[in-house]
């Protein structure tokens, strides 16, 4: 008879995920996640798989639960554009923030960790950078096609450069505590969609 799981696997996948995005992918050793989850190294393995797949099925978790905020502040009715202005100032607000700019992004983070030399972490953040691409240039076509952004503008080229934006956004605000370094660039990178 198979024994029941004396843990919930979706709470230590929660608290593994906050370790991750903590302290990074490398940084985090199998005895870190043993003592943080308060579960056996071999219920870890049975659960999740090695460490680099509990940090992949991390990722997804974390994904999960920011993409479907954007893409409803993106497609509410009515005027598209302040609705991107209004995503940009929260991602930059959030990454200047005391409680935010310590931990960053961890799609952000990854891509700086584990992207150049993983492809099934590359291949996520590819995901999530389109998850936020894709909605920005959706909300910039709609403006465009209601007269808010002028029809010489490219709205792909523009959401791309929000994207990036956005993602070196989050590593200045992790790095500096200079919160008008974020604000700044910000106001001037949303000044191009006047």
């Amino acid at each position: 008879m198979a024994r029941t799981k004396e843990f919930d696997p979706d709470a230590a996948l929660q608290s593994a995920l906050e370790l991750f995005w903590r302290r990074g992918y490398e940084a985090t050793s199998m005895a870190d996640l043993v003592e943080h989850l308060g579960i056996g190294r071999a219920s870890i393995y049975a659960t999740f798989g090695n460490k680099h797949e509990l940090y992949l099925k991390a990722m997804d978790r974390y994904s999960e639960g920011r993409d479907p905020l954007l893409l409803a502040e993106l497609s509410q009715p009515g005027p598209a554009l302040p609705a991107v202005r209004a995503v940009v100032r929260r991602f930059a607000s959030e990454a200047a923030s005391p409680e935010d700019r310590l931990n960053g992004c961890l799609i952000t983070n990854t891509a700086a960790e584990l992207a150049p030399h993983d492809p099934a972490a590359a291949r996520r953040v590819e995901i999530s950078w389109e998850h936020v691409e894709t909605p920005l240039h959706s909300a910039l076509v709609r403006a465009q096609a209601q007269g808010e952004l002028s029809e010489d503008r490219d709205p792909r080229a523009l959401a791309r450069m929000l994207l990036v934006l956005l993602q070196g956004v989050r590593i200045v605000g992790k790095a500096s505590s200079d919160p008008s370094r974020v604000r700044d660039a910000t106001e001037q990178a949303l000044a191009l969609l006047d």
